[in-house]
């Protein structure tokens, strides 16, 4: 009998090879294009720079350079155009996407991890025990990361991302008097309601750092008086009494048994004839790829109109508005039965 050929055993190693994302990664992290920005260096002034062991960083600038990542001349490491975007004030960096300890970089680590949400169709953070957001949310490193956030939306003139601008546009708030924003992030789709509706107070319920940053950018913001943050989760009961619960981009994260529970909350919190304005976003999937690292990342990147509904029906919801046209956000009021 022929012995078999290593060559398919080789490929199939050359394709798993994690050696250069994890160079990359590496460098991200430590910040290894913003010291050789400044000038060509060698590894110990890298490693000095950084807070770096010298004798690996030898060995990380070295494997780099062999991949024409960086430019060497003798124990001299220079930037090249390939690694420049490595740099944390490049106009299209993409340090943090790549960074090991970013909330941006650690969500895409999450493929791999692709094995666990494969078998059990959860994200894959939960393989460690500890899901993605209960870590960026509580974890003391992450809060300048949120701060951060906060910095950049308060410096840009964008409106809001993913279609929110169609919850301050595209509904009626005139007979509204109190908004709760469930799940509400860094305060952003709340902060551009009370700008945009006088008449209305807000309080925004998140966990953990998002309700800290939110509450520091409320209270230096023009609505500092009509604004209002609880540090809680919505998996326990939700400040009573509002007019309207907006829940904008929250139930991707979660399974329908979580997002139930949640759409249950908002139910059990709304005054008598209060209502709950649904504002998912239903992510692009149009390969398999994509496909794979949303769910990697999250269980319900893409619910369908009708899976939402049944959803808030099993919740204790009724559909009772729906905007029209669909540029991949849903705005759906619903009221409790």
């Amino acid at each position: 009998m022929e012995a078999p050929s290593p060559k398919a055993s080789m490929d199939l190693l050359s394709r798993a090879d994690l050696l250069e994302p994890a160079l990359l990664r590496a460098a991200a992290t430590l910040g290894v294009a913003d010291v050789l920005a400044e000038e060509p260096a060698n590894a110990v002034t890298v490693a000095a720079r950084v807070g770096a062991d010298a004798s690996v960083m030898t060995e990380l600038l070295q494997e780099l350079a062999a991949r024409e990542l960086l430019a060497r001349d003798g124990d001299t490491y220079a930037l090249t155009d390939a690694m420049d975007p490595l740099r944390t004030d490049h106009p299209m960096s993409v340090r943090e996407l790549l960074r090991n300890d970013s909330m941006l970089g650690m969500s895409g680590l999450s493929i791999l991890r692709l094995d666990h949400t494969v078998h059990t169709g959860e994200p894959a953070s939960l393989a460690s025990g500890t899901s993605y957001w209960d870590e960026v949310n509580r974890e003391p490193q992450y809060l300048a990361e949120w701060r951060r956030q906060v910095e950049t939306a308060d410096a840009s003139d964008a409106p809001l991302s993913w279609g929110a601008q169609q919850i301050v546009r595209g509904y009626d708030w005139s007979d509204v008097e109190h908004v709760v924003d469930v799940g509400g992030h860094i305060g952003s789709v709340l902060l551009s309601l009370l700008r945009a509706q006088s008449h209305l107070r807000g309080t925004m319920v998140d966990i953990g750092h998002p309700a800290t940053v939110a509450s520091e950018r409320f209270a230096r913001s023009d609505v500092a008086e009509r604004a209002t943050v609880v540090d809680s989760s919505f998996f326990d009961p939700l400040p009573a009494g509002g007019d309207v619960y907006v829940l904008s981009a929250i139930l991707a994260d979660w399974t329908d048994d979580d997002a139930e529970r949640i759409l249950r909350r908002c139910a059990e919190a709304a005054r008598p004839g209060g209502k709950v304005l649904l504002a998912e976003v239903a992510m692009p999937m149009d390969t398999s790829a994509t496909r794979l690292r949303m769910r990697s990342m999250m269980p319900a990147p893409d619910r369908s109109t009708t899976s939402l509904i049944s959803l808030a029906e099993r919740a204790g919801l009724r559909l009772s508005w729906q905007a029209d046209g669909d540029d991949g956000r849903s705005l759906l009021e619903l009221i409790p039965v």
